[in-house]
């Protein structure tokens, strides 16, 4: 019995639905397992001047790195198992127990294979990424369009605090901290460039999914960073039909 069990092929692992893992099944792909990499980092020191609204240049390169060694890892395992993609990217980040300054990236997917043996793979020969579910990549594939990889932009922002002279001037008042505001714009417009400039050199026609956050992470108040994540993509020949799209109307209460 031991035997014929070892000789059987090794069931798959997935984070994907009943229902994602038949549309990716539909979309002519197969799964080939659950793929995660990780990086613990650990979160620098403060800014010197409080009221200085500002990017903290270093600390946006470093946890950018830092995602990226995580997502770079993940790429490395789905590689190693023969897939050309993988889908339903997750990045998440939680604080370290060791050091109150330290924190954990771990970023985790299904990595997947085409069932007809195409290579799906990047210009760079690894396997896209993508944090599109099971239906919507499915979707995507019908539309004649198809995943280039998982973008992103960081940016940590230092949101100075009000001098003692202008705290007092706005006491008792209803009035907007314009400083504050505009740095609040600002940290997410770098965000946001920073991930169409890492979709660019891919040939990406633009970016699907796209999502921002903001946390301060260990810094507590001040101190934010705001992520920018999303999938790029281009069609899959030069010429596409158009989706048929059809209304449909849910009866659920």
């Amino acid at each position: 019995m031991g035997d014929i069990m070892a000789a059987e092929e090794t069931p798959f692992v997935s984070d994907l639905s009943t229902g994602e893992y038949l549309l990716t099944r539909a979309a002519g792909f197969e799964p080939r397992g659950l793929v995660f990499g990780c990086s613990v980092f650990h979160a620098g020191t403060r800014p010197r001047r409080p009221t200085v609204n500002s990017e903290v240049e270093y600390l946006s390169q470093a946890l950018y790195t830092a995602r990226q060694d995580a997502i770079h890892r993940m790429e490395d395992e789905a590689d190693a198992l023969g897939a050309t993609g993988v889908l339903g990217v997750r990045l998440t980040l939680s604080t370290a127990d060791w050091t109150s300054k330290s924190v954990e990236f771990i970023a985790v997917g299904t990595a997947v294979s085409a069932t007809n043996n195409a290579d799906w793979k990047t210009k760079q020969g690894i396997p896209f990424t993508s944090d599109l579910s099971g239906r919507e990549f499915w979707t995507l594939i019908q539309a004649g369009y198809r995943p280039l990889g998982f973008v992103m932009g960081t940016c940590v922002y230092h949101v100075g605090r009000r001098t003692s002279a202008r705290a007092l001037r706005q006491l008792g008042r209803n009035t907007e901290l314009g400083a504050q505001t505009q740095a609040l714009y600002s940290a997410r417009e770098l965000a946001m460039a920073r991930m169409q400039e890492e979709a660019a050199p891919m040939g990406a026609v633009g970016v699907i999914g796209s999502k921002i956050t903001e946390s301060s992470h260990v810094w507590r108040r001040h101190l934010i960073e705001f992520l920018a994540i999303g999938t790029a993509i281009a069609p899959i020949a030069d010429e596409h039909p158009d989706p048929n799209v059809r209304v449909a109307l849910s009866m659920d209460r």
